[in-house]
């Protein structure tokens, strides 16, 4: 088993209405903020209200919406300016990956002198950050709570990973009512990337009893959520359940690792822009299947927490269940069964395979994978 080493920077703070106390949580680290929000926000007029909260707080602020190209180094380069000409004393982040990955990226890099892109390029962070505050807006955020921020190269179109300080993020408030305008579709296509999230963090090299506590437990929550509680005494609703689930399982992936099913959905969204949770739900029968050649156990303890099979099913039978029942859940939703329904060739796939060979969470993989079985796994989900 890897050692622990662990730190639990932002206190969390997670609950329904949470984001009405907004202004009088942030007033700590400063009076003037950058904050990052999600279009979508507007569109389903939350904006407003979260931004009152702010102002009945006098807590001066201006908002950064311009992340349709998602974070890339163009974005948070204009962020970044546009942060530093604003003498601004932190950044609130709302809204899915892209606001928490750009807001994230805006704070570690603020009190910096040299140019953002020799970071994009590898070099380490010297100076302080500034406070971050990361509200998300979807069930999933598995590098919320590391010091690794995913991003994609504009010159390039490639997944980069910028290494960040300690302690950027000094609070993560979650409040379910934000998530509430997620669709239906959005809704299981991000279930099924937790659950992917989940799996890769249980079985990674890296993982360990810390992160194992965390996935087991949200892991149970999420099955509430997704199939209902198999008694009548949990009567929380739905949203509640699966941001109390998300929030645990993306703790577990900080104590532990993602694995490749994260990382070639986010090189494969660098290079094409495809939704990384449909790429992850896609892949995610695929890993399954190829774990349990060589981690049944563990794989069987998965499938009995979610109630994908019965209590008395063991072995081969209890995993071959679990991938059926990821498998029905996909058609269920009438989502996407192969990365060829993504309208992208076999020769455009190789390419983002290419992008992560370097990338330093590959050594937390629970097999070694050369780019010729990444290609091969690849091609099996194609």
């Amino acid at each position: 088993m890897a050692d622990l080493a662990f730190r639990i920077n932002p206190n969390i703070i997670l609950g329904p209405y949470t984001i009405s106390r907004l202004g009088a949580q942030v007033h700590e680290w400063g009076s003037r903020y950058m904050v990052i929000m999600d279009p979508m926000l507007n569109e389903a007029q939350l904006a407003g209200q979260i931004m009152q909260s702010l102002i009945d707080r006098k807590i001066e602020s201006f908002v950064f919406a311009e992340l349709a190209e998602g974070p890339t180094t163009q974005v948070i380069s204009r962020a970044l300016g546009l942060a530093k000409e604003g003498h601004v004393h932190g950044i609130i982040a709302i809204g899915g990956e892209k606001a928490i990955q750009v807001g994230r990226a805006v704070a570690a890099y603020y009190n910096e002198v040299h140019d953002f892109y020799n970071f994009v390029d590898g070099a380490l962070p010297t100076a302080n950050a500034i406070p971050c505050i990361c509200i998300p807006t979807t069930y999933r955020s598995p590098f919320m709570f590391t010091q690794d921020i995913p991003i994609v190269d504009s010159r390039s179109h490639q997944l980069k990973f910028l290494r960040v300080q300690g302690g950027v993020c000094k609070l993560v408030l979650t409040d379910p009512n934000l998530m509430l305008t997620l669709t239906d579709n959005q809704k299981s296509t991000l279930s099924i990337d937790l659950i992917s999230i989940a799996v890769e963090a249980y079985l990674s090299q890296k993982a360990n009893f810390f992160s194992d506590m965390f996935i087991e437990k949200g892991l149970e929550i999420l099955s509430y959520a997704l199939d209902g509680s198999p008694t009548l005494d949990i009567t929380t609703p739905a949203e509640v359940l699966l941001a109390q689930a998300g929030c645990l399982i993306s703790l577990g992936a900080a104590a532990s690792s993602v694995g490749i099913g994260t990382l070639l959905s986010l090189s494969i969204y660098s290079r094409y822009h495809k939704s990384k949770s449909l790429i992850s739900s896609i892949l995610l029968p695929f890993q399954l299947e190829d774990v349990t050649k060589f981690k049944l156990a563990k794989v069987e303890k998965l499938a009995h927490i979610i109630r994908a099979c019965p209590e008395e099913a063991s072995g081969e039978d209890a995993a071959k269940q679990f991938i059926e029942y990821v498998r029905q859940k996909i058609a269920k939703s009438a989502l996407p069964t192969r990365l060829k329904d993504l309208n992208l060739t076999i020769e455009q796939l190789s390419l983002p395979v290419e992008d992560i060979k370097a990338v330093n969470l590959m050594n937390n993989l629970p097999r070694s994978m050369t780019t010729d079985d990444l290609f091969d796994f690849v091609k099996l989900a194609y």
